[in-house]
């Protein structure tokens, strides 16, 4: 096992490198910044479904603007996020360009957006094919969104623009210096779209999804799954946000997905695809990456160990709602390696017997998106639509983590237990280490260290908290605020997801970076440092503490500030 665990930690710096992939961060960034258009359509999905159930069918005129709603947000979302992606992967490239040689990311969004609808044309007299709008498009859009931005820093990069005089107005100036690369785009899209069909007889949209086809069913399988979820938790294990890795390489088979099992359902048909952000969600990451629901509870209920037990009782209510980085650090499950096995397996039992239940038992996958941080159980019965056999599956999933976690939390807890009684009677550090000391010598009396204050800041200071999707960093702004709230100091503090921080940075006086998002804090700094601004991380253990001890996050904010 120890064995297991080295060889994944020296690989580390791969997976962080991985990580910080532009394409798969662009392709993250673009899907955070369209999930609430996801979330939205799927409300409206919900009250147009739902009451079927029950025999409760809306009037055609109801009906029919519940599915408008639906249709022109989800029906759009690869138009949309050609435009997110392209944004997020111009970002990246400008980062490493000079700055008076920057790429104009609002015209790389619009022309990505011509050119995804010229590879939709069917013909001259024929139009676009609007079905390319919503899911089906979006493997088509992931090609634009890469290859518009590539041909901007090809041109932009290298100084090749129409340069007007000095005398012409900068953001007319721009306008011009646009103009090659738009054309260029462009050209290329369109002449490629219809010398593409002719030779073909398909729209490139169609040939992609057919050349894709065999991976989304190899992923689909039960060898798929594992992996797929079973890579979220590794990563993670090594403290590497794993879904930032592993969820953009799959995110195209999510939501075409989610549509397909909606489509069946509403045909009247056996709905099962399973790989869908709710499979994610409600039952690989049942509370959290490495399922760990009912590891917390364990740690809250039942634990000897005093570590353990104030570890769950702190990190239950958060976990519940899929917020388990206080359980992974805190207990701590990162190179853990008695707590390996539960937490690569778990997430993997999980998928498998759910498939099991939608393969075998012929209960329908998952129709419906809900926000990820449904309690777990609540959001596997919704998004299934209520399936009858989701009420057994939901407690069942709870008694398989509890029957994988159980023993290793055993040999944990009671690890804990030996340790603590070394600690109390003075035969070990904090840490566990046995302290040895010469016969003769006496112990020196413990002096105790006065708290450092930090002076309060004369006028209102902002801190921003960044981790990947804004849950995390949400823990420890709210202790921030709460900190100087009771020390009556004027700072504010607010999370956001990672990438969202980018054009709003000289707006704060500290940006924070949470430890799972370590890997990026190279680049933030070096983007913090560009604008004067101070950025900040620390260890996971250090950042659970500052999440349940206001002042002292207060405290943590103001010396970096200073």
């Amino acid at each position: 096992m120890e064995t297991i665990i080295a060889a994944v930690d020296r690989m580390k710096p791969f997976f962080e490198k991985v990580s910080n992939n532009p394409y798969l961060r662009a392709i993250r960034d673009g899907f955070v910044s369209c999930l609430p258009v996801i979330l939205f359509s799927s409300l409206f999905i919900l009250v147009a479904c739902i009451p079927e159930i029950w025999d409760f069918k809306w009037d055609d005129y109801i009906s029919g603007l519940l599915w408008q709603a639906y249709g022109y947000s989800m029906g759009i979302l690869s138009l949309l996020m050609v435009a997110t992606i392209a944004k997020s992967l111009t970002d990246n490239f400008n980062h490493k360009l000079p700055k008076l040689r920057q790429i104009n990311p609002v015209s790389v969004m619009i022309v990505s957006i011509i050119c995804f609808l010229l590879l939709s044309i069917e013909g001259v007299d024929k139009g676009i094919a609007t079905e390319f709008m919503g899911t089906k498009g979006l493997l088509s859009a992931f090609v634009v969104a890469f290859t518009v931005p590539n041909i901007y820093k090809f041109f932009v990069g290298r100084g090749v623009t129409i340069k007007l005089p000095e005398e012409v107005p900068h953001y007319i100036a721009q306008t011009y210096a646009d103009l090659i690369p738009l054309a260029v785009s462009i050209t290329f899209f369109w002449v490629f779209s219809f010398v593409f069909k002719d030779v073909t007889g398909m729209l490139f949209g169609n040939w992609i999804l057919e050349l894709f086809k065999p991976l989304f069913q190899a992923a689909d399988g039960y060898i798929g799954i594992a992996l797929i979820y079973g890579a979220m938790a590794m990563f993670w294990f090594v403290g590497i946000h794993g879904p930032s890795i592993v969820e953009p390489a799959v995110t195209a088979i999510y939501i075409a997905n989610i549509e397909l099992n909606l489509q069946v359902v509403q045909a009247g048909g056996h709905a099962t695809a399973i790989l869908t952000h709710p499979t994610s969600y409600f039952v690989a990451t049942l509370g959290g990456t490495g399922a760990t629901l009912m590891f917390c509870a364990m740690c809250a209920f039942i634990a000897k160990s005093k570590q353990l037990r104030t570890v769950g009782r702190s990190s239950i209510i958060p976990v519940l709602f899929a917020v388990n980085e206080p359980i992974i650090f805190g207990a701590p499950i990162v190179l853990n390696p008695v707590l390996f096995v539960p937490f690569i397996l778990a997430p993997i039992a999980n998928v498998w017997l759910f498939k099991f239940f939608v393969d075998v038992l012929g209960m329908n996958a998952f129709s419906y998106i809900l926000p990820w941080t449904t309690p777990g159980t609540i959001g596997l019965i919704v998004s299934t639509g209520f399936a009858k056999l989701s009420f057994i599956l939901a407690p069942l999933l709870l008694v398989v983590d509890t029957v994988i976690y159980y023993p290793f939390f055993r040999a944990y807890d009671k690890q804990l237990v030996e340790r603590e009684a070394r600690v109390a009677a003075g035969e070990a550090d904090d840490e566990g280490d046995v302290i040895e000391m010469a016969p003769a010598a006496k112990a020196e009396p413990k002096v105790e260290a006065k708290p450092v204050e930090v002076a309060a800041p004369k006028t209102e200071k902002k801190v921003l908290v960044l981790c990947a999707s804004g849950a995390t960093s949400s823990m420890l702004a709210k202790a921030i605020v709460k900190g100087a709230k009771a020390a009556n100091a004027p700072v504010d503090s607010i999370a956001m997801a990672y990438g969202q921080h980018k054009d709003c940075i000289t707006d704060y006086d500290l940006i924070v970076l949470a430890p799972q998002m370590a890997s990026m804090f190279d680049e933030l700094k070096h983007d913090c440092d560009e604008k004067g601004v101070p950025a900040a991380t620390c260890s996971g253990k250090e950042y659970v503490g500052l999440t349940r001890d206001p002042a002292g996050a207060l405290k943590f904010a103001l010396e970096n500030i200073k």
